[in-house]
């Protein structure tokens, strides 16, 4: 197994991908093509069935596009799976402490570093190094999304094996009670994300966020490289709008 994206966060570079909730292969084959250096599959929020993955993988094949997933949650029967079928990655949910980041690691890995059950039954299909390498392969992100998290980001990074973290802005403003839409204004919350990027310095880690086109560039500007923009829900509907607007003259 060989992980681009990794290998390109390994050498300080800053990657760029999209959330995919659609569950279609042809948005993936698509987007797959466009430039950007991974895909995240969305199974946390997004209505996507194993089966659905796989095929939204295989669609995503000739490309450098790195396919991660989100799982459902932090369980290891469900990284199991998704890794089985091809991915070569997880941002791991949730993560609040030691604990929990190193479950997310001991899922990825297969003994005598982790728990992993032997049955990479696409993963392997056509990589005959898979078991060899996938320990060191898979990406292990973790999601960093409450006051909790903040308060235990050190020990978590601290953990061997988890390679990177990852704000997602809306579940962390909400739980800091800062509400909904996040409010970028708020000096308290900015202050969140300076703690991420400078703990995950400490660790030579690096750390991403969810960002839309409007801050994108704050995101990148101010150290995080580890980051998607929009997603192919707002690409859709935005080229729809677009498309309306002028067809209607506005």
């Amino acid at each position: 197994m060989k992980n681009i994206l990794k290998e390109k966060l390994n050498r300080g570079e800053t990657v760029i991908g999209t959330f995919v909730g659609l569950g279609h292969p042809d948005v993936t084959e698509r987007l797959s093509r466009v430039g950007f250096d991974w895909l995240l599959l969305d199974a946390e929020h997004g209505p996507l069935g194993f089966e659905t993955l796989q095929r939204m993988m295989q669609a995503m094949n000739g490309t450098l596009c790195t396919p991660i997933i989100r799982p459902q949650w932090n369980d290891f029967v469900v990284i199991k799976r998704v890794l089985d079928i091809g991915a070569h990655g997880v941002l791991i949910p949730w993560v609040n402490n030691k604990k929990e980041a190193e479950d997310a690691v001991r899922a990825c890995r297969y003994p005598p570093e982790g728990i992993r059950g032997f049955g990479p039954r696409r993963a392997s299909l056509f990589d005959p190094d898979y078991f060899a390498t996938a320990n060191q392969e898979t990406l292990v992100s973790v999601q960093i999304e409450t006051q909790k998290a903040l308060d235990n980001l050190d020990d978590i990074l601290a953990v061997d094996g988890v390679d990177a973290c990852y704000i997602g802005p809306w579940d962390l403003s909400s739980n800091l009670g800062f509400g909904l839409p996040p409010s970028w204004d708020e000096p308290r919350y900015i202050k969140a994300f300076d703690r991420v990027l400078a703990i995950a310095e400490e660790h030579g880690k690096p750390a991403g966020m969810f960002a839309n086109v409007k801050n994108i560039s704050w995101a990148v500007e101010r150290g995080f490289r580890f980051n998607t923009v929009g997603d192919a829900d707002s690409f859709l509907m935005h080229g729809a709008m677009t498309a309306l607007g002028q067809a209607q003259g506005g």
